[in-house]
């Protein structure tokens, strides 16, 4: 292994720790999620930290591939209302690049609850989101090639992007609505409608 690469893995394990310390959570148990909504630390400067569109971290350009390092960074994430992305502690705050959404969306279940469908995601951090009033999807066409994204809220200000093998699955649990007088491609869970694109639309990117 490189020198950078041993450098690298040690600063992130370091910074680690002083996150761990900081957030209280050294030695102790799970406690659920920290309230960084709650915490307005001074700003400390970037750090070379990023997130891949694939969800992967990178510091000072090595991947951060100790899976319980990158779910403590993750529980410390927030995005605030100047649109960037920080590793927030009760002392300090610091920001971090993000190519695309924070979090990847990996795994789905299609359920029903009550009667009504359910949406179940599992994040590529451990986060179990259930869409509906509180988790919305939203999609995105991107690109020359109209690519279909979708985003699933997770908390605060963070999103994860559904992967592409979920997406594929989500295209199949859609249905046709009429939504303010107009007929949408949507997806249903939690007692929530969630249009994708108008009908139409869809049937013009499947010629």
């Amino acid at each position: 292994m490189a020198a950078e690469e041993i450098k690298a893995i040690t600063d992130a394990a370091g910074l680690a720790a002083l996150i761990s310390r900081a957030a209280g959570d050294a030695g102790a148990k799970a406690r659920g999620l920290p309230p960084v909504d709650k915490w307005n630390p001074p700003f400390c400067g970037d750090i070379n930290m990023e997130i891949r569109a694939d969800g992967t971290w990178f510091y000072m350009g090595t991947p951060i591939g100790r899976t319980p390092l990158v779910r403590l960074f993750s529980t410390v994430l927030r995005k605030d209302e100047d649109g960037k992305t920080y590793l927030v502690t009760p002392v300090e705050r610091v920001g971090i690049r993000v190519v695309d959404a924070p979090f990847v969306a990996v795994e789905m279940n299609a359920g029903e609850r009550d009667g009504e469908p359910l949406l179940t995601f599992r994040t590529n951090v451990g986060d179990v989101v259930e869409a509906g009033p509180e988790h919305s999807i939203r999609f995105v066409i991107h690109g020359e090639n109209s690519e279909l994204k979708p985003y699933l809220h997770v908390r605060g200000r963070l999103e994860a992007l559904v992967s592409r093998p979920i997406m594929y699955e989500l295209v199949e649990l859609g249905e046709r609505l009429e939504v303010d007088g107009k007929t949408m491609f949507c997806l249903r869970s939690g007692g929530m409608t969630f249009p994708v694109m108008p009908a139409d639309e869809l049937d013009a990117l499947s010629r």
